[in-house]
């Protein structure tokens, strides 16, 4: 995604009010001056107002123009030096209104499957944290130490990532939209080293997560209790209703949370080219379904199963550098898994698996157990700055950017009956493929600046299309209006709740976010 940059801070007045109390009580020292004058306090308020632009066909009502979002963000980030360590925190709180199209989501969740956390949905939304806090330390004058909740960015990509996996994300309230990638990821307790070794043109970045944070703090966390971006046709199905349905186990066998878990990266420059060599123990991003018709590792304690992160082994290897024959800049990742999860038995007929009777049905696909295989996750990307000015008037060059990311599993086996996403019947592919562009220009001195995000799945006729324009005025305020577009011709249809709808076989991806284009407004107040 195209990534924006914060605002460079400057002492608000609360900063200086606190500068001055440490002055008068170190008696004017100078160390106090010198702490004073190193804070920094700034941040953001911004609120979001979406619409969605389809009527949703779970629900009895039309919903079409109805208010999806209704939210707001205050973000406080600060810094201060004291002697040797610079200190950082972040805090952000969010809170929504319960709009009609939420409240209706609620009741049809509490109709459903009630109990869960569908059934009181304004707690997924509303969050009040300290995202980062952390110290930075100097040890000698090769090694840079960075201790506390902090995020750790690996890797070239921006929608769909490959190296990035040392965090999760939340995708509850935004699904993968929001544009800045730092709001969505989930900040982990660290220890972050970085050793300096300029005889080989390089650093080596060694990361250890000790386990000091609360479980929900690992993996991606989605929809799965009936919400806004619940997938197509599970509306009201609360997938996290312990006692009812599933729920996280976050300390199964395979996956958890109080494992010590981290990694080490040499990250260098050979000629043009800036490369880096990784390798991670982490948590497998997304969960996984661990049945009660077919238990992994150990039984779950939930009816039909529990949601786990199983520990994975990952080797990666990241390369760009300027190709100046085509004025681009051309990137690569490339993540080999010796042993990534995946969820197993389809609802076709004579399946070897049969995991978990669904009324005439004999399975419920993606319950039949999991399977572990070797994986390579690749991503190619070509940025490239282009000379619009004659064409479109812009004020200066717009950037062009094309990324293609490929899963393939190495030992693949029509047999294994591996199934693309559990509770949907449409078997995975030996490989995936997601192709992704953004072209973002930018028009009277870059204060009105259009970006179109696109992406598609060559194999299974689906995609996206995000149209927006921001409206910047000044240094402090910025206004966003964005169209969030999805389309797949296969799909499960909106009647198909029933269980002839879990045996459809074509529905992947983007055939699950289906029925949630929106309109989104967002105005943001930088000090």
């Amino acid at each position: 995604m195209v990534k924006t940059r914060r605002q460079k801070y400057v002492p608000s007045r609360s900063a200086m009010v606190l500068a001055a109390g440490l002055t008068l009580a170190s008696g004017g020292s100078a160390f106090a001056d010198e702490i004073a004058d190193s804070i920094r306090v700034g941040g953001y308020v911004r609120g979001w107002a979406s619409f969605n632009l389809q009527d949703v066909p779970d629900t009895a009502e039309n919903d079409r123009g109805d208010i999806s979002m209704l939210r707001a963000s205050v973000l406080v980030d600060g810094s201060v030096t004291t002697g040797p360590i610079d200190w950082k925190a972040i805090f952000r709180a969010d809170r929504e209104y319960k709009t009609s199209y939420v409240k209706r989501l609620e009741d049809l969740t509490r109709t459903k499957t009630p109990g869960g956390p569908g059934s009181h949905v304004m707690d997924q939304y509303d969050q009040t944290e300290l995202r980062e806090f952390y110290a930075d330390v100097d040890v000698g004058e090769r090694v840079k130490l960075r201790l506390g909740k902090q995020q750790v960015v690996w890797g070239e990509s921006d929608f769909f990532r490959a190296m990035d996996l040392i965090h999760g994300y939340d995708y509850r309230w935004r699904s993968f939209l929001e544009p800045e990638n730092e709001e969505l990821r989930k900040p982990l307790i660290l220890a972050n080293a970085m050793i300096q070794v300029p005889e080989a043109r390089g650093a080596l970045q060694v990361v250890v997560r000790p386990a000091l944070d609360r479980d929900r703090d690992i993996g991606n966390t989605y929809d799965l209790y009936g919400g806004r971006w619940t997938p197509q046709t599970f509306k009201g199905a609360d997938f996290l209703n312990g006692g009812v349905t599933m729920a996280y186990d976050y300390h199964h066998p395979e996956g958890d949370a109080d494992d010590v878990t981290g990694g080490v990266r040499w990250k260098g420059n050979a000629g043009p080219v800036t490369y880096s060599l990784a390798y991670l123990k982490t948590f497998n991003p997304d969960p996984i379904v661990n049945s009660a018709f077919a238990p992994y590792g150990k039984a779950p304690s939930n009816p039909f199963g529990d949601w786990i992160y199983p520990e994975i082994d990952l080797f990666g290897v990241t390369a760009s550098g300027q190709v100046p024959a085509i004025d681009s800049v051309l990137s690569t990742e490339i993540v080999y898994f010796k042993d990534a999860p995946y969820n197993v038995g389809l609802s076709i007929p004579g399946s070897k698996f049969q995991p978990a009777p669904y009324g005439s049905e004999n399975t419920i696909p993606g319950f039949g157990g999991v399977i572990r295989k070797k994986t390579i996750l690749s991503m190619f990307r070509l940025d490239k700055p282009i000379n619009l000015k004659s064409v479109l008037n812009t004020s200066s060059d717009s950037f062009l950017s094309f990324q293609v990311f490929d899963k393939w599993i190495l030992d693949y086996n029509d047999a294994d009956e591996i199934v693309d996403l559990a509770g949907y019947n449409a078997p995975k592919d030996e490989h995936s493929t997601i192709i992704t562009s953004i072209l973002a220009l930018n028009f009277a001195g870059d204060t009105i600046n259009p970006t179109l995000a696109a992406g598609f799945d060559p194999w299974n006729s689906g995609g996206f299309l995000i149209p927006s324009v921001e409206f910047v005025r000044g240094n402090n305020w910025r206004l966003r209006l964005e169209a969030d577009l999805f389309f797949s011709a296969d799909e499960r249809q909106p009647s198909a709740t029933s269980v002839s709808g879990l045996s459809e076989d074509k529905t992947h991806l983007f055939g699950t976010l289906v029925n949630h284009n929106q309109f989104v407004i967002r105005l943001t107040r930088q000090f």
